[in-house]
């Protein structure tokens, strides 16, 4: 009986563990990716788009946006 009960909770473990830390991994390249505009002209040409100064500009404030929305939403305790 045991040996069907570990495997199936060390999955169930390490499927929520991985998801953690993929949510953590992807926030700090969010970060880094906000103040640094090289990495956002990278991303938008791999999605086959080329971003001018203005949009670039929009892209990063917008991203800055974000970022403190969610920083927010974070820190108020719910009810």
């Amino acid at each position: 009986m045991w040996e069907y009960i570990i495997p199936i909770v060390t999955l169930i473990v390490g499927a929520v563990g991985g998801f953690f830390i993929g949510v953590f991994y992807l926030r700090k390249q969010l970060e880094k990716m906000q103040s640094d505009p090289e990495m956002i002209q990278k991303m938008a040409k791999q999605m086959g788009y080329n971003l001018n100064k203005q949009q670039m500009t929009r892209a990063q404030n917008m991203m800055k946006n974000q970022n403190q929305n969610m920083n927010k939403n974070q820190k108020m305790p719910r009810r």
